[in-house]
């Protein structure tokens, strides 16, 4: 079986959750014995020529960039949407299209509810995670960690505004992430820890290489991600699958990600979205709670046994992939 694979520029190196679900895609795929061809698109750049029903996917960034020129070729067009699309071209070659696939159940149901594409034609994937070994945790459970580009969407102003009222307790959080998307952004953050009496205990680590951010989890007590918008959120089951707690916004694919334990319980706390005082509450409840603490732990390591693999993933996508031949 041979596939044409567009991604964006840059996706060797840059580590977005959308470039790691490529290179783990394209890995699984070979490994199946799949003939993938990958070709990377610049924004505004040229497409490489495609035949007349050659089956091509495509990465969401790179269809929302190239939609018309897209939906002007006869090739087989699978598109890979993380998340919702963004302009009506791409919903137009969303619709048009043999099939999609969605990264996750609240993608798939956007797509279907809001954009109109049959739903028998989506396909869900979702994100694998790594396996790796449970996080000891501290006593205090006061190590947390934030792992997302710095920039406002991802809600980093939201969980200092709920730390600087929880100063009477013991924490530290590290920020891990791109600081170079956002600069003033970054900057006003630093301002407010500093304003609220927190800086000495907010660390920017910056972007760090996988096994650094697996050194991270391995140190930490609690993953916050107080996002304001996420189609699934890869970084909660890297968590989970180091049997860490998440206190997280509930948008978008975020519980489904968060999910639940065999027994049923569940391996965090959700939040409203874009609310510093709901953060504010469920880390006291966290952080002074040692029976809490105990219950989560133990709901994310029962919930570490039962996430997504990759290899599970890439049957996902050429299930789908032979259904658009």
């Amino acid at each position: 079986m041979r596939v044409r694979f567009l991604v964006p520029a840059g996706f060797s190196e840059q580590a977005s959750g959308g470039n790691v679900y490529d290179r783990r895609l394209h890995a699984g795929l070979v490994g199946r014995g799949w003939d993938v061809a990958v070709h990377e698109v610049d924004p505004g750049g040229a497409l490489p020529p495609m035949e007349a029903g050659e089956l091509v996917l495509v990465d969401g960034l790179v269809a929302s960039w190239a939609a018309p020129a897209l939906r002007a070729t006869r090739a087989r067009l699978v598109p890979l949407v993380h998340m919702a699309p963004g302009t009506p071209e791409e919903g137009a070659l969303l619709r048009e299209a043999p099939a999609v696939l969605a990264t996750s159940g609240w993608t798939r149901r956007w797509l279907t509810e809001r954009d109109g594409v049959e739903p028998g034609r989506v396909h869900v994937a979702v994100p694998g995670a790594d396996a790796a070994d449970p996080v000891p945790g501290t006593e205090a459970g006061g190590e947390l960690v934030c792992v997302a580009s710095v920039q406002p969407g991802k809600g980093q102003d939201v969980l200092l505004a709920a730390l600087g009222g929880l100063r009477d307790l013991d924490w530290r959080v590290s920020l891990v992430g791109r600081l170079d998307l956002d600069r003033d952004f970054v900057d006003a953050l630093r301002k407010a820890a500093a304003d609220a009496g927190i800086a000495d205990r907010v660390s920017f680590a910056g972007a760090l290489a996988h096994e650094e951010v697996r050194t991270t989890y391995a140190a930490a007590d609690v993953l916050v991600l107080p996002t304001r918008a996420e189609s699934y959120g890869m970084v909660v089951t890297e968590a989970l699958a180091h049997g860490l707690p998440v206190v997280a916004s509930a948008v978008g694919g975020v519980p489904e990600a968060l999910g639940h334990a065999a027994d049923g319980s569940a391996p965090g706390l959700l939040v409203r979205p874009d609310d510093a005082d709901a953060l504010a509450g469920a880390l006291r409840r966290w952080l002074a709670d040692p029976r809490r603490r105990r219950r989560l732990r133990r709901s994310a390591a029962l919930r570490r046994l039962t996430l997504p693999t990759w290899s599970q993933t890439t049957l996902h996508v050429a299930a789908a992939l032979e259904a658009a031949r």
